[in-house]
């Protein structure tokens, strides 16, 4: 595969030094040129403020990082909200994505961004980070194969306790608050694993002690025929990153806890089955998935693919949309219609 020379536009969002990390954790793969400066930006951010993984790279404005030669695909992290205008700016100069998560707050521009990355056959992906989760997509594929049965049961969480007061303010300042910022990588998972729910009904509130509208504790609820997916996320659980996943169905079920690690142990998950089938016999079950080097690796390697020609969008249009829909009704910002 010949290097894919690529930028980033902004190093506000909370996952832009670690996007940029992987990246040049990459050098067989990316050429990176250089990065856009977004910290005049008035949106609700919250960067990592670490800006080590930027150590030696040109920084520029946007119009000298579309002016580069040969650049064949951008990284943006730009704050939430402005992420959706960045791209159209990169569409309208024909250039492959990464767009990180969430997807706006208006459902009908998301999908006019996604229809014209897909009327003109551009490589668009979106920065759900459960994508390149092993454990998570191995319970996807064992979904599709019918080893779980059927499903009737989701419970996740994407709590967490840090970013102090500071990270408070921030959640303030954002539509449906962290749902719409954490609770997108759930939803983007369960759409994966159930499709279109029958219903979505949120439960947006605050911590005790926390004004109202800093909506930090929140819960939503995906509705299917015999099936429902409960969503939590709260910014004031002492030791919330043990975050959890359970996914029940007829045949069997698997516990995920924490979703991820990077600590150099291995990532597992309990895996119980009613019945046995040519892989697994029936019963208890500790499935190992190894030490898992990055979180955004897999991802990027599969961005790579995509610009190179190898392989398809394995999320078109229909899923992203679908996505940004029950979103935005999960975060209070729409209702949700079961039907489209």
């Amino acid at each position: 595969m010949e290097k894919i020379r690529i930028g980033q536009i902004g190093i506000c969002h909370e996952h832009a030094a670690g996007k940029m990390h992987t990246l040049r954790l990459l050098p067989e793969v990316f050429e990176v040129v250089g990065v856009v400066d977004d910290r005049g930006s008035a949106a609700a951010q919250f960067p990592s403020g670490d800006l080590t993984p930027y150590d030696g790279l040109r920084w520029m404005s946007e119009e000298e990082l579309f002016a580069v030669p040969g650049l064949r695909a951008v990284v943006i992290e730009t704050p939430n909200l402005e992420l959706v205008p960045t791209t159209f700016r990169c569409l309208e100069h024909n250039l492959p994505v990464h767009m990180d998560k969430p997807g706006g707050d208006d459902l009908a521009a998301f999908d006019r961004l996604r229809q014209g990355f897909e009327e003109r056959n551009l490589p668009f992906q979106m920065g759900y980070m459960f994508r390149g989760n092993p454990a998570m997509q191995w319970i996807l594929d064992a979904a599709r194969k019918g080893w779980l049965g059927e499903i009737f049961e989701v419970q996740a969480s994407m709590s967490h306790n840090y970013g102090g007061e500071e990270y408070q303010a921030y959640i303030g300042r954002l539509p449906g608050g962290i749902m719409f910022n954490l609770g997108c990588h759930l939803i983007d998972f369960v759409i994966s694993l159930l499709g279109r729910p029958s219903g979505v009904t949120p439960f947006l509130k605050s911590a005790p002690g926390d004004p109202d509208r800093i909506l930090n504790n929140c819960v939503a609820v995906l509705e299917y025929p015999h099936a429902t997916a409960t969503l939590r996320a709260c910014s004031r659980e002492a030791g919330g990153l043990d975050r959890r996943l359970k996914v029940c169905g007829t045949k069997g079920s698997v516990d995920l806890c924490p979703l991820e690690r990077f600590d150099g142990q291995p990532l597992e998950m309990k895996l119980f089955l009613a019945e046995g089938n040519d892989t697994f016999a029936s019963g208890a079950h500790t499935l190992s998935f190894g030490p898992v080097r990055d979180r955004y690796e897999t991802q990027l390697l599969e961005l790579a693919r995509m610009v190179s020609g190898e392989i398809p969008n394995p999320c078109d249009r229909r899923h992203d949309t679908l996505v940004e829909e029950v979103l935005l009704a999960a975060s209070g910002c729409m209702q949700y219609q079961s039907r489209r």
